[in-house]
């Protein structure tokens, strides 16, 4: 199976920002974890601050890949392009966060992407994304 593991914005600071929320480890350090756990299988990760860098990489894999991984960070919340982009494709997304947003501002609590979604992990913290990972491989 070809995955793609795909982060939006701030998400590059993981290990640095908000570590009591998001933890101390960088999503690079994480990511190897992942390409070991499912060595049988091609991960890719990408990751963008820009939200139509992240539209274009849904658009350019959303028809190839077996599977998207997606935590669009803050874009979750605001973003109509990328739920448009995900109903658009035929790759099945899995909606992931490492925090619970239930729990959190309440403007967190509303997400654009979970109606477009196949599956969603939330509040799991990093393990999120293995589970995301197994859930896409067991539909296949």
């Amino acid at each position: 199976m070809k995955i793609l593991v795909l982060n939006g914005p701030n998400l590059n600071l993981l290990g640095k920002r908000q570590p009591e929320i998001y933890g101390k480890q960088s999503f690079d350090e994480y990511f190897e974890q992942l390409q070991e756990n499912f060595s049988e299988h091609e991960l890719e990760y990408f990751q963008s601050n820009h939200e139509g860098a992240l539209i274009d990489k849904i658009h350019e894999v959303g028809f190839e890949y077996d599977g998207i991984v997606f935590n669009a960070g803050g874009y979750t919340h605001t973003s109509v392009a990328l739920a448009d982009a995900i109903a658009g494709v035929t790759t099945p997304v899995v909606e992931v966060h490492i925090s619970n947003i239930m729990e959190r501002e309440s403007f967190r609590h509303h997400s654009y992407l979970t109606p477009v979604c196949v599956a969603h992990f939330i509040g799991l913290g990093l393990p999120g994304y293995q589970m995301a990972i197994e859930h896409l491989i067991k539909q296949e």
